[in-house]
């Protein structure tokens, strides 16, 4: 759908992921912030091709271990043919010679994963103030202009988008314990001695994930008494 008469159209992303489940929470994260549209999920390095040869895409959200081969082959190959489309590293991998050869070959940012929704869409907020700003008539009047141009992408995002209190790092660590948990789910109690904290702090964070609608919520029945909250990732 197009949007209002002179607006910009969507930033049109290609999600890039070999697991089905993630890569739909990805889809859906980036379907959720203004300006940005999926234009096609990828599952492999050869299904990637594929959607570009037909789909114009703006920008990839590339994960770098693919069935069929390491995403900087991917992009390797896209650089040789020509093509300029801005890449999000989205990965697990720390390594820093291939954060290095990344950034070599045009990758903009390197979102570690697993991460929450408010980490990509500060991350894309900030890459479409820079397209913005990048894509405007005339030329930058001082140094200054560049440096602001090229910080705002670069920045590390703050922790503004998430409630009073809240941590990035420690809604990151949450958000890992109960994806890996499963469809068995994840207490309040569990949760806070997986991580370390106490009960109250995990439940504010495993609430602020239903909130979000990234977690569910259903009541546990086992042990004489009230019955515990039990908290899964719906993504």
């Amino acid at each position: 759908m197009s949007g209002p008469k002179g607006a910009a159209p969507p930033v049109q992303v290609l999600v890039v992921e070999d697991d089905p489940v993630t890569a739909d929470a990805h889809a859906l994260y980036v379907s959720r912030v203004p300006g940005f549209a999926v234009a096609g999920v990828a599952h492999s390095r050869a299904e990637a091709l594929r959607v570009l040869e037909r789909t114009p895409v703006d920008l990839i959200l590339l994960d770098l271990y693919l069935p069929d081969g390491h995403g900087l082959a991917l992009l390797r190959s896209l650089r040789a043919a020509g093509r300029t489309t801005d890449v999000f590293a989205v990965t697990s991998a720390r390594d820093l010679t291939v954060i290095r050869e990344g950034v070599s070959l045009g990758v903009v940012q390197h979102v570690l994963k697993p991460f929450t929704f408010p980490t990509l869409r500060e991350r894309l907020r900030r890459y479409a103030e820079f397209r913005s700003t990048a894509a405007a008539d005339g030329e930058a009047g001082s140094q200054a202009e560049v440096d602001r141009a090229l910080s705002g992408l670069r920045a590390t995002p703050g922790s503004t988008a998430l409630p009073k209190g809240l941590s990035e790092a420690t809604l990151e660590a949450v958000t890992r314990e109960l994806r890996e948990a499963g469809d068995a789910g994840l207490t309040a109690s569990a949760a806070a001695e997986a991580l370390g904290v106490n009960r109250i702090t995990a439940r504010r964070y495993l609430e602020h994930l239903v909130e979000d609608g990234r977690a569910g919520r259903r009541p546990q029945y086992g042990q004489v008494g009230r019955p515990e909250l039990c908290y899964s990732w719906r993504g």
